[in-house]
């Protein structure tokens, strides 16, 4: 019981910053300082971070039961998972934005608590749908992209109330949330492989409604899951602050001194341009990072294997596997990149680094059109090589994404640090949203 009690006992989430001007502790101290936290916590955050992500990928697996439903409109058929992207995208930058303008008073807890019951009540309402709304495909559009509007509000409730929330907590909770959503990129990739070969190349390769309702219904329960235990995190927080209280009243009363009990620091309302000005070189790693990561699905659903479907080659490289392996790679090279934040020697604290960093991930965009896109022939004929491109560019974006996100909070004051982590967040769903518009735009796809 001893080695349970060591391994959930909590550690200092952080050391207060000195506000003095003459304070020779750099950036780069501070954000190790920020380092410290317990087990249970970076669990926590943890599987928060893969609910926030959850229901988007959770759309993007599905896309193959998508196209049964939508078989009978061609245009609904070519164009859902469109409709699908630019709906989530617009509507989580609406939310990010929104949510930023009222820091007053923000409950971030309840922002979070909110966000993962909507998420409950959506993946539930999907499921049934597999069974139950028998629609046409113009009528289950709109179900479906309904619930993909609630479903990306709730991701930006997620996104503004855990990066600002985390932030109290320090860097290792943050890159925590960072992991969690590398794996909720990497699971659905791999139950969709799963699917398809298990399927006969011969037969429909569309998901059935059955396989359908288990991944919503998965969704359903990872949220449930998220939920209960961030509100034991919560208890546990409150239980500690009463203790904490109680204790400082009784050495007041002993010392019967009024002066030596610090007041708590009040959360601060800071305008954006405060935060950007503290913040321009994190904030524009994170923002770019993230518009060019948004290449890589138009890429990865274009490229095709180099070997020639008239050799027969097998199964593994026809495009209905070779496709999600490729976003399997990808997202496993992000989950890597974000992992390797969580060692001392891989983190990267100086902002300008940062940013020269995240504008060096352009190199990536030649590498890709080096690879066989569309079909078209490839300048190096090697599956191998693309793969490794793929792998690379994930783990870069995990990489310089994390990092950006962690070493924010050392960069501002103590009262800043709820608020910062909400614009760090506004400034990464403004690189995916401006990210996707800028690829399918440009790329062609």
């Amino acid at each position: 019981m001893e080695r349970v009690r060591a391994w959930l006992g909590e550690s200092q989430a952080y050391e207060a910053l000195d506000d003095d001007p003459d304070d020779p502790t750099s950036p780069e101290e501070r954000a190790r300082t920020l380092g410290k936290t317990s087990k249970f916590e970076y669990v926590i955050f943890l599987l928060l971070g893969c609910a926030m992500l959850w229901s988007w990928n959770m759309f993007m697996a599905c896309a193959t039961y998508f196209q049964r439903r939508f078989a009978g409109d061609d245009f609904l058929l070519n164009n859902f998972q469109s409709l699908i992207l630019a709906s989530a995208t617009l509507t989580n930058l609406t939310s990010a934005w929104y949510l930023s303008f009222r820091q007053d008073n923000a409950n971030y807890p309840a922002r979070i608590c909110m966000s993962l019951i909507m998420n409950i009540v959506l993946s539930t309402i999907l499921a049934l749908s597999t069974i139950f709304f028998i629609m046409g495909p113009g009528s289950y559009i709109f179900v479906v992209l309904g619930c993909v509007l609630l479903s990306s509000w709730s991701t930006g409730l997620s996104q503004n109330g855990v990066f600002a929330y985390v932030n109290t907590f320090g860097g290792s909770c943050m890159q925590a949330v960072m992991t969690g959503q590398g794996i909720a990129g990497v699971l659905p990739a791999i139950a969709q492989i799963a699917s398809v070969l298990l399927v006969p190349a011969s037969n429909d390769l569309t998901a059935s409604p059955k396989s359908a309702f288990i991944y919503f219904l998965t969704a359903t329960f990872v949220s449930g899951a998220c939920l209960f235990l961030f509100l034991g995190l919560l208890a546990r927080q409150r239980t500690s602050t009463v203790t904490k209280i109680d204790t400082e009243a009784e050495t007041h009363d002993l010392d019967a001194s009024p002066d030596t009990t610090a007041a708590p620091n009040p959360r601060k309302s800071v305008s954006l341009w405060r935060l950007l000005s503290k913040l321009k070189y994190h904030s524009f790693s994170i923002w770019f990072c993230f518009f060019v990561t948004m290449a890589f699905p138009v890429f990865t659903q274009a490229i095709t294997s180099v070997r020639s479907p008239v050799l027969n080659p097998p199964r593994f490289f026809s495009p209905d596997v070779f496709i999600p392996f490729g976003f399997l790679i990808w997202n496993l090279g992000d989950l890597l990149g974000r992992v390797l934040c969580g060692f001392e020697r891989f983190q990267l604290t100086q902002p300008k680094l940062l940013a020269l960093c995240s504008l060096a991930r352009v190199a990536f965009i030649p590498l890709y059109f080096m690879c066989n896109v569309k079909g078209n022939g490839a300048v190096v004929e090697s599956d191998l090589f693309y793969w490794a491109v793929g792998l690379t560019f994930g783990m870069t974006s995990g990489w310089v994404g994390s990092n950006a996100m962690m070493a924010a909070p050392a960069c501002v004051d103590e009262g800043e640090r709820e608020a910062s982590g909400g614009f760090m967040g506004l400034c990464l769903v403004a690189g995916l949203a401006s990210g996707s518009m800028a690829s399918f735009l440009v790329l062609g796809a």
